[in-house]
């Protein structure tokens, strides 16, 4: 029942409420009162209930923030970084800057089973390029990042990556063996695949038997060549493939060689042999490409 209060105009002289709604409500409540206290008086609880601490408001639960007052004073700051430049927290790699030293370019891969030795044959299937190749581009993100899909890309016979981009396609084979993608086919052959992808006759490295990636120099009884792209091209060779065939050529080798090479030294020929050809003389700068077809293919023979 809703209790409806009288307004001052209702009131009676003194200030009594007429009878009749509000004044019948006030009444019963206060019958109610008198007859519970007379009740707890009866349980012996009423004068326990006068030592019954009321109980506290809940606390908000809105947080009230602290108010930091600003500060007059000048701030702390340690006088051996005063002078410093401010640190950048940046997980993006600065570029390695190019340096010099004094040490030669050499290539070393260790002996394998057989000796390592090619023909004039050989060396005319070596491919060549009419126009430049870019490394890093074809296959890859706005972020440098090679695009890996195991639906839409192709696998390469070099580096066993399956990702986006061009692939070669040998017109003897016609077998996934004859897929190379544009990086591998440049840094290891020194041929561009858009150049290759308009002959019709275009044999691949597996078919011509110059193909260098770790299995088929495996199969040949011979170890693998590993990341040496960039020493090769700064001592004047055009890839891989060019580096190993003009430098063990059948026949020239013993002669060349003779009281140079160790007994138990790798196959590879040493730098003052290559230079006895009259390729110049090349400082090594950086270090070999972050990307390069035999690294990854290390890596999936190795899993």
């Amino acid at each position: 029942m809703v209790s409806t209060r009288r307004k001052d105009s209702e009131k009676g002289e003194g200030g009594a409420v007429e009878e009749g709604g509000g004044g019948q409500y006030e009444a019963s409540r206060a019958q109610r009162i008198k007859e519970n206290m007379e009740r707890m008086k009866t349980l012996g609880i009423a004068d326990l209930s006068k030592n019954l601490k009321p109980l506290s408001a809940p606390p908000s639960l809105r947080k009230i923030k602290p108010q930091i007052k600003p500060s007059n004073d000048p701030p702390r700051r340690s006088s051996r970084l005063k002078d410093a430049p401010r640190p950048v927290y940046s997980e993006k790699k600065s570029p390695k800057k190019a340096h010099t030293s004094s040490k030669k370019v050499e290539i070393h891969i260790p002996a394998g089973e057989k000796p390592e030795i090619y023909s004039e044959e050989h060396e005319k299937l070596l491919g060549e390029s009419a126009t430049a190749w870019t490394l890093f581009v074809d296959g890859f993100d706005d972020d440098g990042q090679r695009i890996y899909d195991s639906h839409e890309g192709k696998s390469c016979h070099q580096c066993r990556q399956k990702t986006l981009g061009l692939r070669t396609s040998c017109s003897k084979c016609s077998a996934v063996s004859g897929q190379f993608c544009g990086d591998c086919l440049h840094m290891r052959y020194g041929e561009n695949v858009r150049e290759v992808n308009l002959n019709p006759d275009w044999v691949c490295p597996v078919c011509r038997g110059i193909c260098n990636c770790s299995r088929c120099r495996r199969d040949k009884g011979w170890n693998p060549t590993g990341a040496i792209y960039r020493k090769a091209t700064k001592l004047g060779f055009k890839s891989v493939a060019h580096y190993l065939i003009q430098t063990r050529r059948e026949g020239a080798i013993e002669s060349l060689t003779d009281g140079d090479e160790k007994e138990g030294s790798s196959d590879a020929l040493p730098l003052s042999v290559i230079e006895e050809h009259g390729i110049a003389e090349v400082m090594e700068q950086d270090s070999d490409l972050e990307f390069e077809g035999d690294e990854h293919d290390e890596e999936q023979d190795d899993n």
